[in-house]
């Protein structure tokens, strides 16, 4: 489990099957089998390498991310140590599972922030999006600033130190981003459909949800 705060700026390379992870110096000392986010993505330190790490990576997370893409470039990506129990959840709580990709649709530098606006690409996922919900953007925990009706499309406020410690400085637009939703999303979605299989398994009238409803369901 990660915070979304980037501890350091590495760089990512290929690495036979894998890939070699440079830059953890911040956070050292690291052992074999720990958790550390490349660009949001968990990856398991399998190999110790000087200033960084050989990782394993399978052909589900070559697919599902943005890390083949930035190895072949030898791109720069946002490094985070996995979280403690005694550690303070400064940003909010991320997994490390990303969900999608998305395209920077725009980029805007205003007088206090800069205006990152994202697409998803698998439109779907817009569901999850809703103003001033939690979204990690290769792996930073960030707020979103508002979105279209569908949550196709959002935008993100960017404070200039998040700017200068981490990779988004360096995207463009038409870059591509891991995101990863925030669990709340995610689990309340679940709740709401299996609540819903449930009231049609027991013939019950209504689906609406109302006071009782939420006190049947364990919402006091």
């Amino acid at each position: 489990m990660f915070t979304g705060l980037i501890q350091s700026v590495g760089q990512v390379q290929r690495r036979g099957r894998g890939l070699f992870v440079e830059g953890c110096g911040p956070f050292l000392p690291i052992n074999e089998g720990d958790s550390i986010a490349v660009d949001g993505v968990c990856l398991t330190v399998a190999e110790l390498s000087g200033n960084g790490f050989i990782a394993a990576v399978s052909e589900e997370t070559f697919l599902r991310t943005t890390l083949g893409q930035k190895a072949d470039l030898g791109g720069h990506v946002n490094l985070e140590p996995a979280l403690r129990f005694s550690d303070r959840l400064g940003g909010h709580l991320v997994t490390g599972h990303v969900d999608g990709i998305g395209i920077v649709k725009s980029l805007e530098e205003l007088q206090n922030s800069w205006k990152l606006e994202v697409k998803w690409v698998d439109k779907t996922f817009g569901r999850y999006i809703c103003d001033k919900a939690s979204i990690a953007i290769d792996g930073i925990s960030l707020t979103i600033a508002g979105c279209t009706e569908d949550g196709s499309d959002f935008w993100i406020a960017v404070v200039p130190h998040t700017w200068e410690n981490t990779s988004l400085k360096n995207l463009v637009v038409e870059s591509q981003v891991n995101l990863e939703i925030d669990l709340l999303a995610k689990y309340s979605e679940r709740f709401w459909t299996a609540s819903n299989q449930s009231v049609r398994g027991t013939n019950k009238a209504s689906k609406k949800i109302s006071r009782d409803w939420l006190a049947e369901n364990g919402w006091n």
